[in-house]
């Protein structure tokens, strides 16, 4: 098991988003704030790391021909677990995700993961492998939320914190209306709609692919020289 690896590859060279270009539906859909997208990626990395713990415990003993259905059994039961805790703690995320926590169970990435990864190796390196992919994950949705709430409606830290009437920051978990660094009008609202979410991840998977053949790139050119 080696941590390191498992973390650089989570984050950088196997980034489930912009390497491996799973879990796209979510990514689209709910990257428009930052609450929306520190929410998912936690549930998702509570979900994956979980899932892929309770696999590797029973790869041993789950038949190889209904593996599949298996692991979505597992995996139905966390995002469960996690959806209620959502609806009971922080409401305002479950409406504010709606749908796409139940849409977990189907989530590229979880079940990739699981057939890739934790049906092949020990509890420790699943689990290891489920927090890196789960940060990873996590990094980009909150990157892609920056950007596309900044740019696209003009305000930070959306669904979290606010500045009231009199000037105060003002705490609000799913109510806060962001801090406005745009003056109004001017922001391009197309990035908070579907098609800003594509040009948005499609420019940070060719930024993503660019920085890793860039070494490579270097490499040859040395070679042929």
């Amino acid at each position: 098991m080696n941590v390191k690896k498992q973390f650089y590859e989570g984050l950088l060279t196997q980034n489930p988003v912009l390497v491996q270009l799973l879990g796209m539906c979510s990514t689209l859909a709910i990257t428009t704030t930052l609450f929306n997208g520190i929410g998912m990626g936690i549930s998702v990395l509570v979900i994956l790391t979980c899932s892929n713990i309770f696999i590797s415990l029973l790869r041993n003993v789950i038949p190889n021909k209904i593996r599949i259905a298996c692991y979505i059994v597992v995996i139905a039961t966390f995002v469960t677990l996690v959806d209620l805790l959502l609806q009971a703690f922080v409401p305002a995320l479950a409406d504010s995700l709606g749908v796409f926590i139940p849409l977990i169970v189907v989530n590229c990435i979880i079940l990739g993961r699981a057939e890739a990864f934790a049906s092949k190796n020990g509890i420790a390196a699943a689990a290891i492998d489920g927090i890196a992919q789960g940060v990873g994950y996590t990094i980009v949705l909150i990157i892609l939320c920056f950007f596309r709430e900044l740019l696209g409606n003009g305000t930070i830290l959306g669904g979290l914190f606010e500045v009231n009437a009199t000037g105060n920051l003002v705490f609000g978990l799913g109510t806060a209306g962001g801090i406005r660094v745009i003056p109004e009008g001017i922001p391009a609202l197309g990035l908070i709609l579907p098609v800003g979410g594509f040009l948005t991840l499609g420019v940070f998977i060719a930024v993503m692919q660019w920085a890793l053949n860039r070494p490579k790139k270097a490499e040859k050119e040395g070679a042929a020289n």
